[in-house]
C-alpha cells in the first residue's frame, strides 16, 4: 500500500506540507519554533493552564465541520494529518480589527498579565465559531474549564464570554473550510509513515491495515487522543521507537446501536462519547463535565480511557457497574470481554500482545435499574479522583434483586465490591442492610496513603457514598453533597 511522508493541514486558512523534526514534535514546538507564530503560549507543558489553547476544525461523521479547542503542548504535531488549526494571531480581522471575543475582553478588562489571555481568547473564539456567541453561565464555565488565570480571579473574563455577541457578527466561512477539509482528506487517503531520529510513526488508513501492523509490533504505542501519551513525552521525556497512531481510522469513529447495546469505537471523543452515554443514563452529567477540561474532552478518546487502565480512570467503575464490554482485535480475531475482567493488576490487563480495544459496548438502559456515579476530589474541575463511586441497582417487591458497585482509587485497578455486594443480595433494601455492606467494605479494598487521601479517608467515603446512594434512591434525599 503507497505510504505519504508529509504532514498536510490547514494553518490558519493556508495549506501547509510539514516533514515533522520527529514524531512527537509538539503542535506548540510547531507552532513557536518553525511557523513563528509565538502567540500560543507554553505554561504547563501537561494540557492543564490552557495558554496553549487553538482551535482545531475536522469533519464530522456527518461531514459537518466541528470547531474544537485543544492543547497544543501535549498534541503531536503528525495528529493534525487532513485537519485545520487557527492561533490567535488569526482572531482579527485582515485590516487589524478586532474580533469580537477579543473586543469583549478589551471592553470588559479581562486581560491583566497578558500570558493566558491568548488561550481564553481560543477557547471564546471555538466558542463563537460553534454558534455559541450568546451563551449561558454554565456554558461559559464549562468551555473555559481548561484556561487557568492567576490575575483576574474570572469575573471580567466570564463577563466578557457572556457579552460577545454584543458585537457586529464574524464567523469563518464554513462552506469554504468544508470543501478544503474534504479536498484535503481525499489526498490523505493513504497511510502516513514518518521516520526520524530512530523513531518511526505510522497512521494506518483503515482497520485491518491497523490490526495488522500492531500485530506484527506488538511493542508500539498505540496513540489516540494523546492525553496521557503526550505527558509521558513532555513531562516523562520518554521516546517509542514506533507509535501507531489510530485517528486515521474511520471506523473507529463511530457511535451505532448494535443490539442491545450502543457501540463506541476507539477513537471516539470523550466529550461525544459521554454524551451517547448520558443519552442512556444521564446520572453521568455530571461526571462527564468533572472528569477534564473541555480541550482535553476535546483531544482524548473515550475508549482511550478504558484502555489506559489507570486505577483512577473515572470511566471504568460506572462501566463496570453497568456490565459494560470492551471488543478486543487482534490481526483478523475479535472477542468480546466483560470490562471488570480486562483490568488484571496496576497496569496489566488480560489482552494479548498486539490486542487492541477496538470498542466499548455499553448496554441500554433497562427500565428497572437505577444507577449512581459520584466523584471525590480535592478541586471541583481538573482533577484526579480520590474517590470515585458507581452503583447499579435492581429491587424487586423491596428486595436487592441485583446489585454492582465498583470503585476508582481503592485499588490497584477500577474494580467491583464483591463482600458489600453479597451482604446486599436477596436482601431487604433497608438502613440496615446498606450499614452491613458498608462494614463489608473493608473486605473488599485495602486502599492506600498518598498525595490525594490518606487510606482510611478513602475507605470512608466509599462507605459513605454507598450510603448516600441508598438514601438517593429510595428517595429519602436528593440534597446533592
Amino acid at each position: 500500500m503507497s505510504q505519504r511522508q508529509v504532514v498536510s493541514f490547514y494553518l490558519n486558512g493556508r495549506l501547509q506540507h510539514v516533514t515533522p523534526v520527529s514524531p512527537t514534535q509538539t503542535v506548540l514546538q510547531y507552532l513557536r519554533e518553525q511557523a513563528g507564530l509565538s502567540g500560543t503560549k507554553e505554561g504547563c507543558a501537561e494540557g492543564d493552564c490552557g495558554a496553549c489553547t487553538v482551535t482545531e476544525a475536522s469533519l464530522g461523521a456527518d461531514g459537518q465541520v466541528e470547531f474544537r479547542a485543544v492543547n497544543a503542548c501535549i498534541r503531536f504535531l503528525p495528529t493534525l494529518d487532513g485537519r485545520a488549526v487557527w492561533t490567535v494571531e488569526a482572531v482579527a480581522g485582515g485590516d487589524g480589527s478586532l474580533h469580537p471575543v477579543q473586543q469583549a475582553m478589551v471592553d470588559h478588562h479581562g486581560s491583566q498579565c497578558g500570558f493566558c489571555t491568548p488561550g481564553f481568547v481560543m477557547s471564546m473564539y471555538t466558542m463563537y465559531q460553534n454558534g455559541l456567541t450568546r451563551p449561558v453561565r454554565e456554558e461559559v464555565l464549562d468551555n473555559l474549564s481548561g484556561n487557568l488565570c492567576r490575575c483576574t480571579g474570572y469575573r471580567p473574563i466570564i463577563d466578557a464570554a457572556l457579552n460577545m455577541g454584543n458585537y457586529p457578527e464574524s464567523r469563518l466561512d464554513t462552506e469554504l473550510i468544508e470543501q478544503q477539509l474534504v479536498e484535503l482528506q481525499e489526498s490523505c487517503k493513504t497511510s502516513l509513515h514518518l521516520e526520524s531520529a530512530g523513531q518511526r510513526y505510522f497512521a494506518p488508513a483503515t482497520l485491518d491495515e491497523l490490526a495488522e501492523l500492531y500485530a506484527a509490533r506488538p511493542e508500539a504505542m498505540l496513540l489516540a487522543g494523546g492525553t496521557d501519551v503526550g505527558l509521558m513525552v513532555t513531562k516523562q521525556l520518554r521516546s517509542f521507537d514506533d507509535i501507531i497512531y489510530l485517528g486515521s481510522v474511520s471506523e473507529l469513529n463511530q457511535i451505532e446501536h448494535q443490539g442491545d447495546c450502543l457501540r463506541i469505537g476507539a477513537t471516539v471523543l470523550l466529550n461525544d462519547g459521554y454524551a451517547a452515554v448520558a443519552n442512556e443514563y444521564p446520572e453521568v452529567l455530571e461526571l462527564w463535565k468533572r472528569f477534564a477540561s473541555m480541550p482535553i474532552r476535546n483531544s482524548g478518546t473515550l475508549v482511550g480511557n478504558v484502555a489506559n487502565g489507570s486505577p483512577i480512570g473515572d470511566s471504568a467503575p460506572f462501566l463496570i457497574a453497568i456490565q459494560a464490554r470492551v471488543v478486543l482485535r487482534k490481526g483478523g480475531r475479535r472477542r468480546e470481554l466483560p470490562l471488570e475482567d480486562l483490568y488484571v493488576d496496576y497496569r496489566k490487563q488480560a489482552r494479548e500482545p498486539g490486542e487492541l480495544v477496538e470498542a466499548l459496548l455499553v448496554p441500554l438502559r433497562a427500565a428497572d435499574v437505577q444507577v449512581a456515579t459520584y466523584k471525590l476530589s480535592k478541586r471541583v474541575d481538573q482533577d484526579i479522583s480520590a474517590v470515585c463511586g458507581a452503583y447499579a441497582l435492581r429491587v424487586d417487591q423491596g428486595r436487592v434483586a441485583s446489585v454492582r458497585i465498583a470503585h476508582g482509587g481503592m485499588a490497584a485497578t477500577s474494580r467491583r465490591a464483591p463482600h458489600a455486594e453479597r451482604a446486599l443480595d436477596g436482601q431487604s433494601w433497608d438502613e440496615s442492610a446498606v450499614a452491613r455492606a458498608m462494614d463489608a467494605l473493608e473486605q473488599d479494598y485495602q486502599p492506600m496513603t498518598d498525595m490525594r487521601a490518606t487510606g482510611a479517608y478513602r475507605l470512608k467515603a466509599a462507605r459513605n457514598l454507598l450510603y448516600r446512594f441508598y438514601l438517593e434512591s429510595t428517595g429519602m434525599t436528593d440534597t446533592r453533597i
